[in-house]
């Protein structure tokens, strides 16, 4: 059924309830906004819109829209709720799902130890005492302190990712970076240091990072449709690789909301849920925090009250990919787009929430 340029929630529901806006405790006027906005030309290449409240599908769109998979050009793209669709670094923060996973089955090793001593394959870099201080904990909040730079597009060669990707060993490549500060001492945004955890998982478990993802968290969420890129060394990209239906992204974020239970089962360590977005990085926007591949910050809203803070948890991707958390409000948004490496592409998920969905949240 059309609805304002987009295709409406279809009856197939894979397991999904889905209620009317209304019945979920937003006004009338949400869709009326969504419509408008799209009108105005204001979602540009918004490609999926999923949001849940309680656990429901209350609003969904799909609009048809250019795309690519991993930098390969797909042209126009009728999307559908089975469509999959480019996660970029959302993929960061399944990551850190999935070590807090394997660190509760025992398969990888505790935060506080040496990252370098297991990778006992670079024993220069193992000896090397600029680097003999980082810990695995380093990696997991993005402070190993090493140079990094994917403040470039994705299509440059010298981005530091498409370098790693390019690199005839990634891992020696990330490891042996220039060394500019003391671990911990500040944040650097880096998808070499979520390719070193994806690393140490597959090692620990005896899978590569994809067949684990769907083994201990994708399957135990009811998640069949994925795929995941892998580079020209067949290792599959830890930092954005995968790909997700808007649908099961939404899964991710209600197993967040839920304190990592699904249907009962405990799937993701509520301790470890607990840790991931307890904020000890500041970033350089002085507005979010960054957890354990995972941001946080507080969204400013107004009521009788007056101005108060919403906490949310956010992973986010290259292009417009989002997956907010609001746990006070019980309400997950995903957004997937393909504004890939324009200035803008934060505008609509942003918009999204500022003009259509916590405006009208009245109950």
């Amino acid at each position: 059924m059309a609805n304002g340029g987009g295709i409406h929630a279809s009856a197939v529901t894979s397991g999904w309830e889905i209620v009317a806006p209304a019945d979920a405790g937003f006004s009338s006027e949400l869709e009326t906004s969504f419509a408008k906005l799209l009108a105005a030309g204001r979602l540009a290449n918004v490609h999926g819109v999923v949001a849940l409240r309680h656990g429901r599908i209350v609003f969904e769109r799909y609009i048809a829209g250019t795309d690519a998979a991993w930098g390969r050009p797909l042209g126009q793209v009728s999307f559908q709720a089975d469509t999959l669709h480019d996660l970029r670094s959302v993929t960061k923060s399944i990551v850190g799902l999935l070590y807090g996973i394997a660190l509760a089955g025992g398969h990888v090793l505790a935060l506080d130890q040496l990252l370098l001593a297991q990778f006992p394959e670079y024993p220069d870099l193992a000896s090397d005492p600029t680097r003999a201080a980082i810990k695995v904990v380093h990696a997991l909040t993005m402070t190993l302190g090493l140079a990094w730079n994917e403040a470039l597009p994705y299509t440059d060669p010298a981005n530091s990712e498409i370098a790693m990707e390019q690199a005839p060993d990634r891992y020696r490549y990330i490891l042996s970076r220039p060394v500019l500060a003391a671990p911990g001492q500040g944040w650097i945004y880096s998808g070499g240091d979520v390719a070193l955890l994806a690393r140490l998982i597959e090692k620990g478990t005896g899978q590569d990072i994809a067949s684990f993802a769907k083994a201990a968290l994708f399957e135990p969420l009811g998640i069949t449709n994925m795929e995941w890129a892998r580079g020209k060394d067949g290792v599959y990209s830890a930092a954005s690789g995968c790909r997700l239906t808007p649908r099961d992204l939404a899964r991710i974020g209600q197993v967040v909301m839920a304190k990592g239970k699904w249907n009962g089962r405990q799937v993701v360590p509520a301790g470890w849920l607990e840790a991931s977005v307890r904020p000890p990085q500041a970033i350089d926007d002085d507005i979010r925090r960054y957890g354990y591949f995972w941001y946080v910050a507080e969204w400013a809203r107004t009521g009788h009250a007056g101005t108060y803070g919403l906490p949310w948890v956010a992973a986010m991707g290259n292009g417009g990919q989002r997956l907010f958390v609001f746990p006070t409000l019980d309400f997950v948004l995903v957004v997937t787009a393909g504004n890939y490496d324009t200035e803008d592409q934060w505008r609509p998920p942003i918009v999204l929430l500022r003009e259509v969905f916590l405006p009208h949240l009245v109950a």
